[in-house]
């Protein structure tokens, strides 16, 4: 990361990152004492930037009132689709995906398993990855990621796709998150499946893969602009063992799909050792 200025504190440079942001100039701001710390994905991009800083501190990178009126009235959801659309459209996928669950029950469920699921006289019948793929519905290879089964998993699954799925998008394009959310639904899927289980969901082995991806990605690459707190990293592997271990299901935590977990981590894990090297190496 090339440290590129400081500023005071309480300044607001909302509408100078922004601005950075819509030029596609990866950056983070860190909070240093008493300052802030802007600070550039790649040196190369430091003229453009500095050409920005200058218009922002002519007040030239300020909205008219008649776009601030416009940016507040759309909301905090419109604001989203404005700087990541992609990730946010994967959250408002996923929420559309629990509210529909939340109307239509099973038939909903049915649809979006792994294999065909039907009951018949009371009995529940279960396909195999065969008819899925023999009969067309090619959708259930990743459509258990869009299912949650309670606000809680819900909640926690689009915080972490939303931290991470941003920084991908904003930062590789919109390509790149999706290609990788594809592929890790898909292993993390066909792991939970491995162990004979078939009604599982969630986006968490998206979200383990994002974490994989956006750790190597900071750490084979710095001036790819990727960040994530080593804490956080420690926590969430920490959290995935946990639910491991037979202590998850007294605190509650059983029925975790914990292949799932690690078959996207190791997706991502993968996909960042490779992505970083070639960034590292200046490839794209």
């Amino acid at each position: 990361m090339y440290k590129l200025m400081e500023l005071p504190l309480q300044q607001d440079i909302v509408a100078l990152r922004r601005s950075l942001w819509a030029h596609r100039i990866g950056h983070q701001v860190t909070e240093e004492e008493a300052v802030q710390v802007l600070w550039l994905a790649d040196p190369r991009q430091r003229d453009e930037a500095a050409h920005l800083i200058e218009q922002w501190h002519r007040g030239e990178l300020a909205e008219r009132p008649a776009q601030a009126t416009k940016r507040r009235s759309s909301g905090m959801l419109g604001s989203a689709f404005t700087q990541a659309p992609m990730a946010a459209a994967c959250v408002a996928l996923c929420v559309a995906v629990f509210a529909l669950m939340a109307l239509f029950g099973d038939r909903v469920v049915a649809a979006l398993t792994f294999v065909p699921v039907d009951a018949v006289s009371g009995r529940l019948t279960v396909g195999t990855l065969g008819d899925s793929l023999a009969s067309g519905q090619i959708w259930r290879l990743v459509s258990p990621a869009l299912m949650h089964f309670g606000w809680m998993h819900l909640v926690f699954n689009m915080l972490w796709l939303w931290y991470f799925g941003r920084q991908v998008e904003a930062l590789q394009g919109p390509a790149r998150l999706i290609i990788l959310a594809v592929v890790a639904a898909f292993v993390s899927n066909l792991a939970q499946y491995a162990t004979g289980t078939v009604l599982f969901g969630g986006m968490s082995g998206v979200d383990y893969a994002l974490l994989g991806y956006v750790w190597l990605m900071a750490r084979r690459a710095p001036e790819s602009g990727f960040f994530v707190p080593q804490m956080l990293v420690v926590f969430m592997l920490a959290w995935m063992v946990f639910t491991m271990t037979d202590m998850a299901g007294l605190f509650g935590f059983g029925n975790v799909a914990n292949e799932a977990h690690l078959g996207g981590l190791l997706v991502g894990l993968v996909v960042g050792w490779w992505a970083g090297g070639r960034a590292a190496r200046g490839e794209r």
